[in-house]
């Protein structure tokens, strides 16, 4: 993981299942929103930046 994400506070998506084991993380930072699989939290988070996150939100809504 990036030393960059490291310190954040990670939440997971209301969408998940309740055994957990299916789930979306994101952390909030100061210029973006990161993003990452849970299951394995070892690998890079996808990086959106503010403007990009709610057009990327609307977007996987719709499928």
């Amino acid at each position: 993981m990036s030393s960059g994400t490291t310190g954040l506070a990670w939440f997971k998506s209301s969408y998940s299942g309740s055994q957990g084991d299916d789930c979306v993380e994101i952390a909030i930072a100061e210029h973006a929103v990161h993003v990452r699989d849970s299951k394995d939290v070892t690998r890079e988070p996808v990086t959106v930046g503010h403007g990009g996150w709610a057009p990327f939100v609307r977007f996987a809504a719709r499928h």
